[in-house]
């Protein structure tokens, strides 16, 4: 079913090539608009090989279409460096960010406003059904298997993700930690890294007062980082990965690129994170 449903939101409405010689009294094909990555940026090198990584899986998927990258903060290229560069094309900005928060709502559409590119901004990635089944094979390679009855009865998952002031980015890792719970068949409850409570540790230690003792962390993270490794430091028994490159990552990119594309250019902000 997974590999169905990546199919599925991910086949572009038919074959994007890069543009060929002018056919005889033809036009010679549009180059499709550039996908910009907005990644958050981070002074851990495996953020950006990882970025680097899903990237490659991106341009593998989609042959011909223009993939870049801009970072928020702390790594280049900047965003508006990154949309200056482009100059007057067009360009769908994909956050690679997993709710609605201030980035989404302040940083990338302000940027987006003083480029000269024509721009169209997508949705953050999450919250979304295929970001679980990501979370889930994660905690699977960390050593997560489904539980029998009585392990059930003292299992648990905390959704270690980073936090944010904004109501809505809570809403949205509430509803993620919910597609988790429904496809493990255990409680999961989101925590945060910063900005937001609870933090992992006291999630973890409101489920040990509830008799849940067997707790795995999911790192609900894009890439490793500092927020992702002290998360991980806080798990009782497993900690899983980050989301990373996987080839779900990227076909959900693709398909919050073609999404955008049916708002207008003049549009500066986000779409609401929807499946």
């Amino acid at each position: 079913m997974t590999a169905h449903r990546m199919n599925r939101i991910s086949s572009p409405p038919g074959p994007v090539s890069p543009p060929g010689p002018v056919p005889p009294g033809g036009a010679r094909r549009a180059a499709p608009p550039a996908l910009v990555l907005v990644g958050h940026g981070s002074r851990d090198p495996r953020a950006l090989r990882t970025v680097g990584a899903l990237m490659d899986r991106i341009r593998v998927l989609r042959p011909g279409l223009p993939v870049h990258l801009g970072h928020i903060e702390l790594n280049e290229p900047l965003l508006p460096d990154t949309l200056a560069a482009l100059g007057a094309g067009d360009a769908v900005l994909v956050p690679l960010l997993l709710s609605r928060g201030h980035h989404v709502k302040r940083d990338i559409p302000e940027a987006a406003a003083v480029s000269p590119a024509r721009t169209r901004t997508a949705a953050p990635l999450g919250p979304h059904p295929l970001l679980a089944e990501v979370l889930h094979e994660r905690l699977a390679e960390a050593g997560w298997r489904t539980p029998d009855d009585a392990e059930r009865r003292v299992s648990a998952v905390v959704l270690a993700a980073a936090g944010s002031r904004d109501l809505e980015s809570a809403a949205d890792t509430r509803r993620a930690a919910g597609l988790l719970a429904e496809r493990l068949g255990v409680p999961v409850v989101p925590a945060y890294a910063s900005a937001a409570s609870p933090t992992v540790p006291q999630a973890v230690r409101a489920l040990a007062a509830r008799g849940r003792h067997r707790v795995a962390v999911a790192s609900y993270f894009a890439a490793p980082g500092r927020f992702s490794t002290e998360c991980a430091a806080a798990a009782p028994w497993i900690a899983a990965a980050p989301l990373g490159a996987h080839p779900a990552v990227a076909r959900l990119v693709l398909h919050r690129y073609e999404r955008a594309l049916a708002i207008p250019v003049t549009t500066r902000h986000p779409l609401a994170a929807t499946a």
